[in-house]
């Protein structure tokens, strides 16, 4: 399945750590921090008892207000804002410099260059897409549509045909040929097929926003609209075949292996062996996630009129280019997606947006130039003592288990054992050196970051797994487990406060980066991680007994977080957060387990007026004050597996009893929960 690591937060944040360089160029430490707990954002008028993330946050959440180019704010937002200056730093300070020519230097500070570069970008206009318009303007039947889509994967331009090539679900060992569903461009089915009125609106919108770009492309209003409702009739038709957020979660149930042959008989107008030609894919056997999808597109492909394919494929191509065109194609695509869909007020200053597009492009050379003047190894020997520490009590707890059998505990504790541990920055870099990157051609730049990115992937078709591999580049803010590489990962961009600082009491670091490792270690045992073993295959190694029992406590889990509301009564769905929900349990449960075997969790000794529990859990507490946008917050309980902040502090501390007694939360308080009503898994 498409979906093959969980992240700590949606919204991945790129960063760089907290040192200085001085005028030199040398690496200077950052002065050390002295606050680690921001007590003025507290709102003691609220009990602890009645919503404690008001009370740790409260102050803070009504005196702040988003800045009108971000689409929320709050601590994942200011670490990601503060650390793209680092970044911005380091890219500024290359750009200036005589770099060698296919050097690390000189491909990260040409591309940024030729991004800032908006002069020659407006001069062009839309020619750097046109050559792919013409293309599309030249398919005369149904079946070049789909050879033209297939023809664009090697360039980073193709369509409807979700491919990607990653580990065999069922054999870990081996990267093969994965098809997910494919073919919209609005968060999920629902945004095309819900009568709410809200998402109503985002249709009428999305429309408006086809025909710009069709009027922009050199259409009369008349055509340009035309084209906007042929396609949002085929996509309408599409997410008619697309699976659901929640039916996404279930890892069985996307998997489906076919030979290409089988395969083939299910959609006898996609001719598989001419599509997989020009995709360079060659394999008999393929994992299709959503097998459904294929076979309405098949349908599709000959009920729809070719004119209005080729509309739908030059939308595609017009939308994808439009954020790296001139000015009114970028603020189209602004207007729609950052403004409509999320609330963003304005766009980004532009070095903000290259530097992401560098690190998105060329992560790993950027990440090698940040690594080695931002992390250093003692960061890294503290953090992987934190891990084991929080393992070790992980082992314990699932020792302990009430209801879980000798058999399956052994399995759990196999693979509990088994995690691979990844800190900071890879041990090996990706190479790319068959990227081109000219300091006046950004278009051509992304084009060859795509085509690498291609070949780099199809290269490994049908290959042993290299599990040495990172899904995040170093200088980002957010952590993630990997079911398929049975991994916990922990990129240096997080590894700060207020996650983490080496001069700050335990209390702090276990309630912020303790409960981030645990929640990580929590999604190799949440209802979709639980359903691969130590090798990260997919497989079934529990009992049934066992079994019955984990979904019976998680049941319990999901009916608590259905309760919970949003905005004009939306409700959090439980199911599509569960594993989310699971991790912010178990993790703070760890975590707090963990705290408890140091020195200040054993003691007593107050700082800032609060005992080290209460420091403990109002550390968690303050990590996730973040305020969203209403637009950012509807499209999150629709598409997002982590609940809202307010929920993942409230929800989370509910569950513990130690919390409980850390503020004397008695019955009758909102935030208290009898036993029998308690989260209980892990």
């Amino acid at each position: 399945m498409r979906l093959t690591k969980w992240a700590l937060l949606a919204i991945a944040a790129v960063s760089a750590a907290g040192c200085n360089n001085d005028k030199k160029g040398a690496l200077t430490e950052a002065p050390a921090r002295t606050v680690f707990f921001d007590k003025t954002g507290m709102d003691t008028t609220v009990s602890p008892g009645e919503n404690f993330f008001l009370y740790a946050s409260g102050t803070w959440m009504k005196k702040t207000k988003i800045p009108p180019s971000e689409t929320g704010w709050g601590s994942f937002y200011t670490l990601y804002d503060d650390n793209q200056k680092n970044l911005h730093q380091i890219l500024e300070g290359l750009s200036k410099e005589e770099n060698d020519k296919g050097s690390a230097a000189q491909k990260v500070a040409d591309l940024y260059k030729s991004g800032m570069d908006t002069a020659s970008i407006e001069k062009l206009g839309y020619e750097p897409v046109k050559p792919l318009l013409n293309k599309i303007q030249g398919i005369k039947t149904y079946k070049d549509v789909i050879a033209v889509s297939a023809d664009g994967y090697k360039d980073g331009n193709g369509f409807l045909l979700g491919f990607y090539v990653s580990p065999d679900d069922r054999n870990s060992g081996k990267n093969v040929a994965h098809f997910d569903q494919a073919g919209l461009n609005l968060p999920e089915r629902d945004y095309y097929l819900s009568s709410d009125a809200s998402k109503a609106d985002i249709r009428k919108a999305y429309v408006k926003y086809i025909t710009t770009l069709f009027t922009y492309a050199g259409e009369t209003p008349e055509a340009a609209a035309k084209k906007a409702d042929n396609v949002l009739k085929i996509e309408t038709e599409i997410a008619k075949s697309h699976s659901t957020p929640v039916e996404l979660r279930d890892p069985v149930k996307n998997y489906n292996k076919f030979l290409v042959a089988d395969l083939q008989k299910q959609t006898p107008d996609i001719d598989l062996k001419d599509v997989f030609k020009r995709m360079d894919i060659n394999t008999d056997t393929v994992l299709v996630g959503q097998p459904k999808y294929y076979v309405t597109l098949n349908s599709l492909l000959k009920s729809q009129p070719v004119d209005a394919w080729k509309d739908k494929l030059l939308f595609n191509a017009l939308n994808r280019a439009a954020p790296h065109l001139s000015k009114k194609f970028r603020d189209a695509n602004f207007d729609f997606f950052s403004k409509k869909l999320y609330g963003q007020q304005q766009q980004k200053e532009r070095w903000k947006d290259m530097v992401s597009t560098v690190d998105g492009g060329l992560g790993e050379l950027l990440g090698q130039l940040y690594a080695e003047k931002y992390f250093t190894s003692d960061a890294k020997d503290r953090m992987l003592k934190l891990v084991n520490n929080l393992q070790s009590v992980y082992k314990d707890r699932i020792e302990k288990l009430d209801w879980m059998s000798p058999e399956t505990k052994k399995k759990a504790l196999e693979k509990l054992n088994s995690f691979t541990k990844k800190i900071g920055y890879p041990d090996k870099w990706k190479k790319y050196d068959d990227v081109e990157i000219n300091p006046s051609a950004y278009y051509a730049n992304l084009q060859s970051v795509e085509k690498h990115d291609y070949k780099e992937m199809i290269d490994k078709l049908n290959k042993p797994v290299d599990k040495t591999e990172w899904g995040m580049t170093p200088p980002t803010v957010n952590a993630y487990y990997n079911p398929s590489f049975n991994e916990i990962v922990f990129p240096a961009g997080i590894l700060q406060f207020p996650f983490f600082d080496k001069d700050t009491d335990d209390a702090i670091n276990y309630g912020a980066i303790g409960a981030v490792i645990g929640h990580e270690m929590t999604h190799g045992f949440d209802d979709q991680g639980r359903q691969y073993d130590a090798q990260g295959n997919l497989k079934d190694w529990w009992t049934p007994a066992d079994a019955t029992k984990f979904k019976n406590k998680v049941q319990v889990m999901i009916d608590q977080y259905n309760k919970f509301t949003v905005l004009d009564g939306l409700h959090v769905s439980g199911s599509l957060t569960q594993g989310e929900n699971l991790a912010d349990i178990g993790g703070l449960a760890i975590a707090y387990q963990a705290f408890k075997n140091t020195g200040q969790g054993k003691g007593n000794e107050k700082i800032d007026g609060f005992t080290p529990d209460q420091r403990f859990f109002l550390s968690f507490a303050q990590v996730w004050r973040i305020k969203n946008s209403d637009e950012t917050m509807r499209v999150r309980i629709s598409t997002d597996p982590h609940s809202p902040e307010m929920f993942r502090v409230n929800g989370t501390v509910s569950n513990m009893p130690a919390f409980f007694k850390a503020f004397n939360v008695k019955p009758g308080d909102k935030m208290y929960r009898a036993d029998k009503d308690l989260v209980k898994v892990w």
